[in-house]
């Protein structure tokens, strides 16, 4: 294989585990990245001796990211320490009832005397997200899908798995108790879905969780983004921070980067892990069939934003390392959420306290934490965040006071980042912080290919193409991409636009 040059836009995790496997195949491979850190959405803010991890927290199915380093002949735990979370959750009701999360056999236990019948109802359950996880997730989701027959083959399947059912209509049908329903269901959220919408798929999250357990890296989620980087960087990969890339174009069989750093750099393809509605509304508009995919893009359903708050306390608090704060609404706030037109009342939140784990991330004595509220995207709700925020923050302290005393007295420091930041820092379209919404109508061979059929020698990777959000989904998206591309260069058809089979693909 010759020595092909690979620009890769954006360092996130499926732009770092990308370039890492391309490199490591012989690639010469180029990162550019527009901000000055790298990671993405897995950004890392430090003030006054606090570390707070930006995106992801939850990190789930390692060996996702075992086989990155193994692809390149090392070892995942030369470079980072994943470090066991228990319980994997705690879940908590505003009227204070509470439920540990966990994996073992006590957790079923609680749910029959919770209500009578849900404990063997869950061992049903439990079956049912193991078949949903070996064919939705072992078998499919680090195949690409690049063309309707793919998706004809593993139809069957999932049709006996009743994919066209909601999470929550699924998990209804096992479990009687309503707070069991949403302990069961949440997940989905995880992922920028709706519980009462996404695809049944994705009740495989919690066989994923119960089969490798839940993760924290020592050294928070910046450290296992700098873990990748050491790894790309060692292999001689290139890391450009701090240069955004304008445009593309296309001429004489090469891609034409145009950043800030270069003008018309010409490489061989492009793996884009940017937004998949900026990649053809900003990067390559100039090609003829970029407008139809952009607009095809806009009339997609789009997951909701964030708002995220970060703060860090001169006292440490009695917490687990994850919890959710269900609000006195579940159905009807994730309808508004998902469908509303204006910022809600009430809300519910997750909350995260990795010096619960790790109390390096914070000065000795004192917490790091980081509390995200699912909001509407802004194609949605246009609220004007710059006001809303400090508003929407002061709220959000308040009500946590009631597991965390005395809060608003013990803040030394705070920022947040809203769906305005989402759009305007990460070119999310809309500010959606998952990109296309996980709906059964946008999944496998429905969501924006692992490969465009239009534009030769590009790619796709991340959260907006196949298989979708989370880490292990952009993870598994990469590993994805990387065999599409080496399959292409190996058959010489990089560049050629032609899909292998000789049918045609939808552009997006």
């Amino acid at each position: 294989m010759s020595r092909h040059r690979v620009a890769v836009i954006g360092s996130g995790f499926g732009g770092l585990a990308t370039a890492i496997r391309l490199q490591a195949a012989g690639l010469a491979t180029t990162i550019f990245e527009a901000r000055d850190l790298p990671g993405g959405r897995a950004y890392v803010y430090r003030d006054q001796g606090f570390t707070f991890d930006a995106g992801p927290t939850v990190i789930t199915a390692p060996e996702t990211l075992s086989e990155i380093f193994a692809a390149a002949g090392r070892k995942l735990e030369e470079f980072v320490e994943l470090l066991p979370v228990s319980p994997f959750y705690r879940l908590i009701w505003s009227d204070g009832d509470r439920l540990d999360y966990t994996s073992g056999p006590e957790f079923g236990a609680e749910l029959e005397s919770r209500c009578a019948g849900d404990g063997a109802g869950y061992a049903r359950f439990l079956d049912y997200s193991k078949k949903v996880f070996d064919t939705g997730y072992t078998e499919l989701a680090h195949v690409p899908f690049l063309r309707f027959t793919d998706m004809l083959r593993c139809a069957p399947d999932l049709m006996k798995l009743r994919a066209d059912r909601s999470v929550y209509s699924t998990v209804a049908r096992f479990v009687k108790d309503e707070k069991v329903r949403q302990a069961l269901s949440f997940h989905s959220l995880l992922v920028g879905g709706n519980p009462f919408e996404t695809s049944a798929i994705y009740t495989l999250i919690h066989h994923l969780e119960r089969k490798w357990g839940v993760f924290f890296p020592r050294g928070g989620t910046g450290a296992l983004v700098a873990a990748l980087v050491n790894l790309f960087e060692s292999l001689g990969g290139e890391l450009r921070l701090s240069t955004p890339v304008r445009s593309i174009t296309l001429a004489g069989g090469k891609h034409l980067v145009t950043s800030s750093g270069s003008i018309d750099e010409p490489f061989d393809l492009v793996v884009s892990n940017a937004d998949v509605h900026h990649t053809y509304d900003k990067l390559y508009d100039t090609h003829p069939s970029a407008a139809r995919t952009t607009r095809k893009l806009a009339r997609a359903d789009w997951s909701m934003s964030l708002f995220v708050l970060y703060f860090g306390t001169d006292r440490a608090y009695d917490l687990a390392h994850h919890t959710v704060l269900f609000g006195p609404r579940y159905r009807e706030l994730l309808k508004e959420i998902f469908h509303g037109h204006a910022l809600p009342d009430d809300f519910s939140l997750y909350l995260h306290a990795p010096t619960v784990t790790d109390p390096s991330l914070a000065p000795p004595g004192c917490g790091t934490h980081y509390v995200l509220s699912p909001v509407p995207h802004l194609g949605l709700a246009p609220i004007d965040w710059e006001t809303q925020a400090p508003l929407y923050a002061e709220k959000i302290l308040a009500a946590l006071e009631q597991e965390m005393p005395g809060l608003r007295q013990h803040v030394v420091v705070k920022r947040w980042f809203t769906p305005t930041d989402f759009r305007e820092q990460l070119g999310a379209f809309n500010g959606s912080a998952f990109s296309v919404a996980p709906l059964l109508t946008q999944s496998a061979w429905f969501r924006p290919h692992n490969r465009d059929a239009k534009i030769p020698g590009l790619y796709l990777v991340g959260a907006g193409t196949h298989p979708g959000a989370g880490v292990p989904g952009v993870l598994n998206s990469a590993k994805a991409t990387a065999a599409v591309v080496l399959s292409d260069l190996a058959l010489g058809r990089a560049g050629s636009g032609s899909p292998r089979s000789g049918q045609p693909e939808s552009a997006a």
